[in-house]
């Protein structure tokens, strides 16, 4: 049995913390799972439930550090969740920029002029700029 108020409060703090940060590892699962399954409708629904669970989690944990902190081990677990998504966002980035790479190839064989400059705008013939005529 729990002497103090302080105790049974901390008990408390990390019971009410605990649910939003298993719904934050448990999209982070979900995520990890449609990626590797390439679904993409999954995909979809867990990125945003993943936003949802780190957006309460944010709140629950500030919540917790504005009135009496956050315990340890619930820290640390809360660190690790955010190196996974850190993670996930950077095979994504390295995995957006070969797909880039790839369709610059594939468009670079194709004959006739380019779609796009490096810079995004459209390439166009000379003598071609300005407005269109109606």
């Amino acid at each position: 049995m729990m002497s103090t108020q302080g105790e049974q409060g901390a008990v408390r703090l990390a019971a009410e913390l605990e649910r939003p940060l298993l719904a934050v590892e448990s999209q982070l699962a979900a995520l990890a799972r449609s990626i590797h399954g390439n679904d993409l409708a999954a995909l979809d629904s867990a990125a945003n439930g993943l936003h949802a669970a780190l957006a309460a989690a944010v709140d629950h944990f500030g919540h917790a550090a504005r009135h009496g902190g956050v315990p340890a081990p619930l820290r640390h677990r809360l660190a690790l969740a955010g190196g996974q998504v850190a993670a996930q966002r950077e095979a994504l980035a390295r995995a957006t920029a070969n797909l880039d790479r790839a369709i610059d190839v594939l468009l670079q064989r194709q004959p006739g002029p380019a779609l796009y400059s490096a810079a995004g705008a459209t390439d166009r013939a000379a003598g071609h700029a300005g407005s269109l005529l109606a």
